[in-house]
């Protein structure tokens, strides 16, 4: 029975992988860290102090509105959360 030819390993290094996607992320600036935390912890402020004086502060205008503002602040705060690296 014939013998098969034995193949010969390749001696070259492999290619080194390109990467070709998007370039790192910058980090975010100074600024950034205290207005994220800053935003939440207003946004909770404002809340506990509507309901501490029972919806004569901070805007009596906007009744249970303030509310609303409240979450609105904080929730741009948590919004930012996505974004910082």
């Amino acid at each position: 029975m014939p013998e098969s030819k034995s193949r010969k390993k390749a001696t070259a290094a492999p290619a080194a992988p390109t990467t070709r996607g998007k370039a790192e992320p910058k980090p975010n600036p100074v600024w950034y860290k205290p207005v994220m935390f800053g935003l939440m912890i207003i946004g909770l402020i404002w809340i506990i102090v509507f309901y501490i004086s029972e919806g004569v502060y901070p805007v009596p205008a906007l009744g249970a509105g303030n509310i609303l503002v409240g979450f609105g602040v904080a929730i741009v705060g948590f919004l930012m959360t996505t974004r910082w690296r």
